[in-house]
């Protein structure tokens, strides 16, 4: 009997891992546009009506969401040889977070709406990306051994 070599199971960077950069991408570039255009009202809707300070920087919020969400969507075209994008895409995500946390959470106080707000705006992307960043780690690691 003619037995072959097993087949080396090579890891894969599929199609739902680009739309879903795509998708966060996207997301967070209107979303940093929005906050950055209406951003005192959207601080005034977050502190549930309470009085929000007039000068509370939401060009530099708006300005890191848009950067984060141009550098992920711009990623997802290369995802392999643009992996620099995703990491700095997901750093700007982070930053995103803390900047927020820093810049307004003392003004607004801690409600169900900012706590919504850095749940599915900011935290919740982590999770998808950390994971898409690691399997483009592996697919590249992969095809530098291949070479």
């Amino acid at each position: 009997m003619n037995k072959q070599a097993p087949a080396t199971s090579f890891p894969k960077f599929t199609m739902p891992h680009r739309g879903l950069l795509l998708l966060s991408g996207i997301y967070a570039l209107l979303w940093g546009a929005f906050f950055r255009w209406f951003g005192p009202a959207v601080l005034g809707w977050l502190a549930m009506e309470t009085s929000v300070p007039a000068d509370t920087g939401t060009l530099i919020y708006g300005s890191i969401g848009m950067a984060a969400g141009l550098l992920l969507f711009l990623s997802a075209f290369y995802p392999i040889s643009w992996i620099y994008l995703m990491g700095i895409g997901m750093l700007g995500k982070i930053i995103s977070l803390l900047s927020f946390l820093s810049l307004y959470l003392g003004a607004l106080g801690w409600n169900k709406r900012v706590a919504f707000h850095l749940l599915f705006n900011e935290a919740i992307w982590l999770i998808p990306l950390a994971i898409i960043l690691w399997r483009a780690l592996k697919v590249k690691k992969f095809l530098k051994t291949q070479s």
